[in-house]
């Protein structure tokens, strides 16, 4: 088994002290850090999004379900992948709670092999989203660094117009056009309209 990703965690939320226990000691013995929670209500009040990991979850809890928790985290806008863990094969429920997000199911009692291999193949989602929200974060950092006028002019780069063009689009001299865009390239910390398109593309979430 590959060795799990640095800085990242395994959540297990479960009403079942014996299944938190089990998952737990499995995760650990495989090198996983873990943080186990008996309800859904507890693990949202701890929950830090910039935390790297995967969530698994029991379906049906008292209080909170596990479906109503995805709910919650679709809401806060994270990308927090997620393995439900269930006694009941309800195929239709599976395909929905997929089509919202969560990436698989396990159906008690679980293979062991299987959870492990889940676990990894979903940290490893998890690791590569981080980077490209971190990429994001990024370049939306350097895009607030233009004034509202290279802005403007950064919109018609995108759009492919020329320089004569944004200068009649705005009212302003090519030379002057051409400073701008000298200042949202040495803004944006770019060499090439290629690299240039690539932070611009980064667009915050809607």
């Amino acid at each position: 088994m590959s060795v799990p990703p640095q800085n990242s965690t395994v959540f297990i939320v479960d009403d079942d002290e014996a299944v938190r226990d089990s998952l737990r000691w499995l995760l650990e013995a495989n090198g996983y850090r873990v943080r186990s929670y008996e309800s859904a209500e507890r693990f949202l009040s701890d929950y830090d999004p910039n935390l790297v990991g995967v969530l698994i979850v029991d379906v049906r809890m008292p209080g909170m379900s596990g479906l109503e928790l995805q709910e919650h985290l679709i809401a806060r806008r994270s990308s927090l992948p997620i393995v439900f863990i269930t006694g009941h094969g309800d195929v239709p429920m599976a395909v929905s709670t997929m089509k919202k997000g969560a990436v698989d199911f396990l159906e008690k009692p679980f293979n062991e092999a299987d959870l492990r291999q889940i676990i990894a193949n979903m940290l490893e989602q998890a690791v590569s989203r981080a980077a490209e929200d971190a990429t994001r974060r990024g370049h939306e950092a350097l895009l607030a660094r233009l004034t509202v006028r290279e802005q403007q002019v950064l919109e018609r780069i995108v759009a492919g117009r020329l320089n004569k063009q944004i200068a009649d689009d705005l009212g302003i001299s090519i030379k002057t056009v051409e400073a701008h865009r000298a200042n949202i390239m040495e803004k944006l910390q770019v060499t090439t309209v290629a690299d240039l398109m690539k932070v611009a593309l980064h667009k915050p979430a809607a």
